[in-house]
Formats: C-alpha cells, sequence, structure tokens
C-alpha cells in the first residue's frame, strides 16, 4: 500500500476539514511539538481517555511553581486566589456548553460518574416517577435505575430511533420515535393508577454519543421529552408528569459539545479528561437552577453549610447551588489545571476539532467496509451505520472466510505487538453490546452462566462474539495512525489464500493418534523447578513427580502487604528472585539482588508423601487435575529444535532489541518445566501421549502465549519488547491464540513406575511408541 498516494486520495476528500489549516499550528506540527512521547505508539483509544499535551502540562507545572493556592474554605490571600481561580473555571465551563450563568450552575466532582450519582440520589423520586433511559447508555447512567427503584419508580429503556430523510414541512421532533421496553418495578405498592394528576417528577436520560458504537443523538430529544412526552410515548401511563433530562456527555463533549442555550436540558454531565486528558479524577455536573431546587439533598459537611450546632438537631445549608452539593474541599489544584486545557480547545474549536476527528473517523469506516477475502466475502462488520449521524469511534468485528468470528481478545493482543493502543470488550455499555451485537436475554443469561464477566478473555461464546473491537480519535489523530491501523488489519485479517485454512499451518495441527513410530528420537534434556510463582526456577539433572507435577514446583506464592497475589504481570522485577531446593537439606533457598541476606526456609518433613496440600480445579480443558499455583497445567514442554526455528525466523526478520542486537530467546524465556531435544520444529505439537522413562503424561494442547514472553530478564533490568511474541503472531497463530510449546498433565494412576522421578537424558516416546 502507498501512502502518500492514500493520502492523496484522503486529502481530495477531506482536506478541508482535516489538520487544522487555519489554526497557528496544523496537525503535522502539533504531533511533532506536543505529543513527541507518542513516538511510533498509535493511540485509539481516546473514548477511553484522550491525550495531554506537553504545553499544556508545562503550563499547568509553571502555574503551580509559581502560585501559592490555600483552601478556598478561608479569607487568607493564597485562598482568594484559589476562589478566584475556580469562579473563573465555572464560567469556563458554561461558556463551553453555551450556558447562561442565569439560568445553569457549574458543580465539580470527581467525575462523570459522580455526577451521576449525585443526581440519582438526589432526584425527587416518588412511586409515580418513571425514569427512562436510551438502551445504548453507559452503566454509569444505568446505575441510576438503583435510586429510582428503591424508591418505588418506575425505569424502562427506550429504543431511540430517527427518520433520516425529513419533508419540508417536518421538525426534527417529528422525526424522533421512542420505542418503550419492559418496566421495571420493585414496589407493589409503587403501580400508578389510572387518573394519576401526573404531577409527579421524571427523569430521561440519553448520552451525546454512544460509547460503543459512535451513535449521535439528536439533542431534539430535550425539546421532545419535556413538551412531547405523552404524544411520543403514545397510550402508556408513564408518559405523564414533569420530565427533567440529563445528558451524558462524557463521550461527546470532546467534539460535539451540548448547546444549552438551544435544548435546555437539565442535567449535563461530563469529565474533563475525555476533553483534554489532564487532570484526571476532576468532572463537572452542570445543572440547570430551576431543577437544582428540586434536588433533596440529605448529608451536609463543612462546605456546605453556613452553620451547624454540634449537640442539637440544627443546621443551616449556604445558599448557593455549587455550595450546596460540593461536599468537603473540593479539587481546587485540579480546577486550577483545567484552564490550561480549554486554551487549546478555543484555538482548535470545538468544529474544527469535530470536522478533523469525523474525517479520519469515516475514511476508517471505508476502509474496513470495502475489505474482503479472497473468497468474496467481507471481513468487517461495523455497527452504528444506520444512524444519521455519527462521532469519532468505530466499533466493529471481523470475520474469517469461512464466516467464523474472530475473537477480539486476538486483535487487541496483535495491535498491542504491532505498537496500536485499542480498546475491546463491551465499553461498560450492555444495552448497546446486546442491541448491535445481536444478543437476546437468553444469550446473555447464558453467556453469565458459562462464566462471562466484564474484563474477562471471554470473547467468544456459543459462536457469538461477547463485544467489539473500537478505535477512537482525538484532536491530535492523524492519517497516518489511521494507515498504519488499516494496514495492520489488512496484513493481520484478511486472508488472501483461496483456500482460507493455509492461514493456519500445517506444523499447529491436532494429535493424531499412532504417529511417530518412525520418527526421529526425543530426549528430555532440561528440567526445571519454580518453586515460587513468577520467581526464577532451577535446574535439576533428577527430581521427584508427585500427583501436582514436579514436586515443590509453583507450591508457593508471594504476597503484598496488602495480601494482594504478586506477578511478573504486575512485578516484573520478581524474575530476578532466584531459588534453589536441597532435598538433601530439605531447604529451599531464596535470594534477591535487593536483599543482602539469603533467606532459607524448612521444608516440611514429610513434604514427599502425598499429604500435601493441593487445590482441585477443573481447568479450561474440561479435564480434571490437581494443581498448585499453575495457570493451566502441571507442565510446560518446549522443544530445542522449536526455539532455534524461531530464532531464525526473528534473525531473518530483521527483529532488533533495544540495545541494536539481534533478538535471540533462549528455552527460559518461556518458562518451561520441560525441554526435549530431536527430530523437526514443532513437532510436539502432533504429540497426545508421551512416555518419558516410564513415565506417562498426556498432552493438553498448545501453550496460549501472551506478552510476558517479551519481558527480557537477561539485560540486567527489565525490558519490555515487542519479541518474540509477534514474530510468533505472524506464523503460530490459530483461531485467536499464538501458540508456542504444550501442556502436559501427569498420569500417575496409570503403568507408573514405583521409582516416580524424572531423569535428564531419558528418552521420549509419543503417541503410542515403546521403548
Amino acid at each position: 500500500m502507498n501512502t502518500e498516494s492514500d493520502k492523496e486520495q484522503f486529502l481530495k476528500e477531506f482536506g478541508s476539514d482535516y489538520g487544522y489549516p487555519n489554526a497557528p499550528k496544523n496537525i503535522d506540527e502539533i504531533r511533532a511539538t506536543e505529543f513527541k512521547r507518542l513516538n511510533s505508539t498509535v493511540y485509539l483509544d481516546h473514548a477511553g481517555a484522550t491525550l495531554y499535551s506537553e504545553s499544556q502540562m508545562e503550563a499547568i507545572f509553571k502555574d503551580l511553581n509559581t502560585t501559592v493556592y490555600g483552601n478556598p474554605h478561608s479569607q487568607s490571600s493564597c485562598s482568594l486566589a484559589s476562589e478566584d481561580i475556580v469562579a473563573k473555571a465555572r464560567q469556563q465551563v458554561l461558556n463551553f456548553f453555551n450556558a447562561s450563568p442565569r439560568e445553569y450552575s457549574c458543580i465539580f466532582t470527581s467525575g462523570a460518574t459522580s455526577a451521576l450519582k449525585l443526581v440519582g440520589e438526589t432526584f425527587p423520586w416518588s412511586s409515580q416517577s418513571s425514569f427512562m433511559y436510551s438502551v445504548e447508555n453507559h452503566n454509569s447512567v444505568l446505575g441510576i435505575r438503583e435510586y429510582a427503584l428503591s424508591k418505588g419508580a418506575a425505569a424502562f429503556a427506550v429504543d431511540i430511533e430517527e427518520s433520516t430523510h425529513l419533508g419540508e414541512s417536518e421538525s426534527p421532533k417529528s422525526n424522533l420515535k421512542l420505542t418503550q421496553h419492559h418496566v421495571q418495578r420493585r414496589s407493589e405498592c409503587g403501580e400508578l393508577k389510572e387518573g394519576t394528576t401526573g404531577n409527579a417528577y421524571n427523569l430521561f436520560a440519553f448520552p451525546s454519543e454512544c460509547n460503543f458504537s459512535g451513535r449521535k443523538f439528536d439533542p431534539y430529544l430535550v425539546k421532545v421529552i419535556k413538551e412531547e412526552s405523552e404524544r411520543i410515548l403514545g397510550s402508556s401511563q408513564y408518559g405523564r408528569g414533569c420530565w427533567l433530562v440529563l445528558i451524558d456527555a462524557a463521550k461527546g463533549c470532546a467534539t460535539d459539545p451540548a448547546d444549552l442555550s438551544k435544548f435546555k436540558a437539565d442535567f449535563v454531565v461530563f469529565s474533563f479528561y475525555k476533553l483534554f486528558g489532564y487532570p484526571t479524577g476532576l468532572g463537572a455536573l452542570i445543572v440547570r437552577n430551576d431543577a437544582a431546587k428540586l434536588m433533596k439533598k440529605t448529608y451536609f459537611s463543612g462546605g456546605t453549610v453556613a452553620a451547624a450546632i454540634a449537640d442539637i438537631d440544627f443546621f443551616k445549608r449556604r445558599e448557593g447551588v455549587e455550595e450546596f452539593f460540593e461536599d468537603g474541599t473540593i479539587s481546587f489544584l485540579s480546577i486550577a489545571a483545567i484552564q490550561h486545557g480549554f486554551r487549546i480547545m478555543n484555538m482548535l474549536t470545538t468544529s474544527s476539532i469535530s470536522r478533523h476527528t469525523a474525517s479520519l473517523a469515516a475514511y476508517v469506516r471505508n476502509k474496513l467496509l470495502a475489505l474482503k477475502h479472497e473468497n468474496g466475502e467481507f471481513v468487517c462488520t461495523l455497527y452504528g451505520l444506520l444512524s444519521s449521524e455519527m462521532g469519532p469511534t468505530v466499533s466493529f468485528n471481523m470475520k474469517r472466510p469461512d464466516g467464523t468470528w474472530y475473537g477480539y481478545r486476538e486483535v487487541e493482543k496483535l495491535a498491542t505487538l504491532a505498537g496500536i493502543q485499542l480498546r475491546t470488550g463491551c465499553f461498560c455499555n450492555p444495552g448497546a453490546c446486546a442491541k448491535y451485537l445481536g444478543l437476546s436475554h437468553l444469550d446473555l443469561l447464558s453467556n453469565i452462566e458459562a462464566g462471562h464477566v466484564c474484563w474477562d478473555d471471554r470473547d467468544m461464546l456459543h459462536g457469538k462474539p461477547t463485544g467489539a473491537i473500537r478505535v477512537s480519535f482525538g484532536y491530535m489523530s492523524t492519517f497516518e495512525d489511521v494507515m498504519k491501523f488499516v494496514n495492520f488489519v489488512e496484513n493481520n485479517f484478511v486472508i488472501l489464500s483461496s483456500n482460507w485454512s493455509a492461514f493456519h499451518l500445517s506444523s499447529i495441527s491436532p494429535p493424531v493418534e499412532g504417529i511417530g513410530k518412525a520418527a526421529a528420537r526425543h530426549f528430555l534434556t532440561s528440567i526445571t523447578v519454580y518453586p515460587i510463582k513468577s520467581c526464577a526456577g532451577f535446574s535439576a539433572n533428577q527430581w521427584p513427580l508427585t500427583s501436582t507435577g514436579l514436586l515443590y514446583d509453583r507450591e508457593w506464592i508471594l504476597k503484598s502487604t496488602t495480601g494482594e497475589i504478586l506477578t511478573q504481570k504486575k512485578v516484573p522485577e520478581m524474575c530476578y528472585i532466584t531459588t534453589l531446593i536441597d532435598l538433601n537439606l530439605g531447604k529451599l533457598f531464596l535470594e534477591s539482588p535487593r536483599c543482602k541476606e539469603k533467606l532459607q526456609i524448612e521444608l516440611k518433613s514429610n513434604s514427599l508423601a502425598t499429604g500435601r496440600d493441593e487445590m482441585d480445579i477443573q481447568n479450561h480443558r474440561d479435564v480434571g487435575a490437581k494443581l498448585n499455583f499453575v495457570n493451566e497445567a502441571q507442565f510446560l514442554l518446549v522443544s530445542e529444535e522449536s526455539i532455534a526455528d524461531l530464532n531464525s525466523r526473528l534473525k531473518s526478520n530483521g527483529r532488533k532489541s533495544t540495545g541494536g542486537q539481534a533478538v535471540q530467546v533462549g528455552a527460559m524465556r518461556f518458562r518451561p518445566n520441560l525441554v526435549a531435544s530431536g527430530g523437526e520444529p514443532y513437532a510436539e505439537d502432533r504429540w497426545r501421549h508421551l512416555n518419558i522413562g516410564g513415565k506417562y503424561f498426556t498432552s493438553l494442547g498448545g501453550c496460549n502465549r501472551c506478552q510476558m514472553i517479551n519481558i527480557n530478564p537477561e539485560a540486567g533490568e527489565v525490558q519490555r519488547l515487542s519479541e518474540p511474541l509477534a514474530t510468533l503472531a505472524g506464523y503460530r497463530r490459530a483461531k485467536g491464540k499464538i501458540l508456542f510449546g504444550i501442556l502436559l498433565r501427569y498420569e500417575n494412576n496409570t503403568k507408573t513406575k514405583s521409582d516416580a522421578w524424572l531423569r535428564v537424558g531419558e528418552q521420549i516416546f509419543s503417541n503410542g511408541d515403546s521403548n
């Protein structure tokens, strides 16, 4: 692909929108001066958090280093400086949303979620109230439902549809249609009765932009709900009463902030890190002053009362809306920082940011929609495309030529190796996720019963994706970012062979019974025991076997002072903790470069017996096995020939370490218990049953590799590289897994010799071979 010619075509179509041609700095200058830290990183998760600029942080540090800000709950000059900067920040927020201070107030919170919680807990719910919300709302909005239901109110989701074509006489309001879902209630006594006068207060919540699909919602929803709720909800009895409207602007505010002079929502919530990256832990609730008067707040704090008496039931609240709702001392130093973020937004303008990011998203959508496998099948399924307006977010999944889905975790793993940061899953938006993926309630409950929860790795269940892949763009995103991402998708997921199964090399093949009679001879060349999970192991020429595997292998773990289990994923430096067990002395020796003394631990005298502590678990292959603190199986075996082949590929690919040397890996990079030699590379993939010196083992299949094998512990300091996983991904990938080495289970109950030891040099017989 020729990036230069692609960019020329892109600029022909989007040149007037892309790159801030009328701003003091264009996009190339912005990236070169403000985001040098990105270097080779392609950051495409601006819906999760956008990035702060260098000049923004420099201005913040200069401000904090030259100004003394005191607690604003005081009258000192330093406190008055804080009070002044907070007042200016409130006005900046209101200006950003075009909200008059006569109508609206800005309440600072710890983020959008905290602002939503504040609305939910202070809203004037009653048994006659309704909480209506778009099905495409974030979990933080759905959580308001708990407050409503606990007060006996009704709650229900709605699908919002809009026609893409309006007649000349039609208004945007008549363009919208709401379809009501099942009504939820928890209190029978709260059922609405015919003839209700409609004096109750109701709340409707919708996002300005869906964080799952990027769909933008028409702000005319504010007027529709406030003025025509009974008409648009049809004969529903829940359309009566006084409706207040909440906009979740957390996703949409960076490119299309709500105009509160036109669409007078009662509540708007957002977080500042979604706007300009820093500060985190700070957001705001913009509340219409008339709506604030209805909110019922119980708790008071030092900052929210004008007076209180300690030993009698008396207090007097402060009168200002902000003072009334901001408990405790607000984050005044973080608030002082937001002026420098707004300076960037004002310099570029939100309209220019919107056009810039929309051009990139439109280009990606067009490119992904056009991708086909050689057999003519489309690669990508995109979500939300039927909406009339889309934000700078592209959500999709991908299929193989045979119609099966690629797992989104596979995509995320390979993207990380390519230096591309994106997000996968449901993005805390279960309604949109189910809607666009076509998951029924039965599907969702079935997935939950199968153990699927948010943040796990179960990207496919019952043949369907449980989430999606999302890329999203910010004001500093570039066309070059886009092309690197598109090239990544084409190179890794578009199958050009008419026989798509050729994508999976024959080296990754299922075990076959009966082969191996004429195969080369294989020998056990190394045994390694890892007494403490994630710490370094030690080699032995021979070692006892037990029902859990090698004696003492991963029998201990390290915990932090708070009780958290420590692993190399969290603390890579654990690889420098060395271990050694002397069976004759009955001691475990530990040594760390950070400790002056070597630690000695006495082992149990009866530890060779079978009465040691064990955990009975069921692994993901549905094979029962006794394990200690291992991840998947009792043993991991790799072969010297497979490692040699990998190193040859690394060399031919010209892979270099951070020091400029060619990347080469040893067996210990994979933390195996057993190393075999002899035969062809990857012969172990075909092994099903093994006999090593009269001890019998069953192969549980290939070991799915993660980025832990990219940590290089041999350089004196932990180095995080992209290799060897990136190279393995190119030829050892099958159905979402990158396989290297095999997992084994010890079959100690059948044909086992009384001398249950493994010894280096013993011959390995596989799949029915005999000695």
